[in-house]
């Protein structure tokens, strides 16, 4: 790899997407919060009986889990080849791109450092089909632009159907947070209806950024919804009917976990999306909650970090001696 490259590359996405001094405060105090209060919510729980409900999940109930965690991830894939599309390199297969996205995203946010780790990866495998470090760059920004319309859209219409969902997190009443659902869906149209008057592009002209056009904006935005709608779907069969928590509910509680673990940069949000979680769904009997997430993080998180690891390895690996063999 070219030191130069990958210098252009780590340096360019934080210093152009982050105020760093200003998101490490963000996400100390963010991480400080949630610590405190995941540790008070874990006070009274009877982990005994936790773990009695992990072994009473059942095997058709981790399947269904399981699937729709496949389905998530696999709609990531779509995030890589929009971005692809958008900048004009159509001639990468599918399987590069399935590729880059299944490895950078499950390590990227396994270890914490999204920013700079995730464009290393894509780097890695994009650089043996000719793609640079500033067409990384943009695919890195296209598919962090997919990923914020398909929450806040997702997020807009969950809290415009279950407007006290967040409540316990965000300590509005159900008025404002209605009013929340409909800022983040005017803004999201807004960007659509940008987008679809003219070509637009963003960045300098070292760096130009080729934003997507209105119709790959709205499919965006679907893409989105499913990968997100996969992922709650996944953490919602995982609850025991008797928690009486309802798709709408979770699906709002669900979007902001992943937002506040997202901008903690915690190891998979670590603590932060847990706490969230109890938070927002929690009451006087949190144990079948704490079970789902466990069940969720195995299967969310802890599994596909282990596939992506292998398989990252596995192609370096056989890249490394492929390169020794050639002439």
């Amino acid at each position: 790899m070219s030191s130069l490259e990958i210098n252009v590359l780590q340096k360019t996405l934080p210093g152009r997407f982050r105020l760093k001094g200003l998101g490490v405060v963000v996400s100390i105090a963010i991480a400080g919060i949630a610590i405190y209060a995941l540790t008070h919510a874990l006070k009274k729980v009877n982990f005994d009986e936790v773990l009695a409900i992990v072994e009473r999940t059942s095997i058709g109930t981790l399947a269904v889990a399981l699937t729709l965690v496949a389905c998530s991830y696999l709609s990531l894939t779509a995030y890589d080849v929009l971005a692809l599309r958008t900048i004009g390199r159509t001639e990468v297969p599918y399987r590069i791109a399935a590729l880059a996205s299944f490895t950078s995203y499950p390590i990227a946010h396994g270890i914490g450092a999204v920013a700079l780790i995730s464009p290393v990866i894509r780097y890695r495998i994009y650089s043996w089909n000719g793609l640079g470090a500033i067409d990384v760059a943009n695919i890195c920004f296209l598919t962090g632009l997919t990923f914020w319309l398909g929450n806040l859209t997702a997020l807009g219409l969950s809290l415009s159907l279950a407007p006290g969902a967040i409540s316990p997190m965000d300590y509005l009443p159900m008025e404002l947070n209605r009013l929340l659902a409909a800022v983040l869906l005017l803004g999201v149209l807004g960007f659509v209806v940008w987008s679809w008057l003219s070509p637009r592009t963003l960045g300098t002209r070292r760096w130009p950024v080729r934003l997507p056009s209105g119709p790959m904006v709205l499919l965006q935005i679907a893409i989105g919804i499913f990968d997100l709608g996969a992922a709650a779907l996944a953490m919602y069969v995982l609850i025991p009917a008797n928690a009486h928590i309802g798709i709408f509910r979770l699906t709002a509680a669900f979007i902001a976990a992943t937002l506040l673990g997202f901008a903690s940069h915690t190891p998979a949000g670590l603590g932060v999306f847990d706490a969230a979680i109890l938070i927002g769904l929690g009451g006087e009997d949190p144990e079948p909650l704490i079970a789902a997430l466990l069940l969720f993080r195995l299967l969310y998180h802890f599994i596909p970090l282990v596939l992506a690891l292998g398989l990252f390895g596995a192609v370096e690996g056989w890249r490394s001696l492929r390169g020794q063999r050639k002439p």
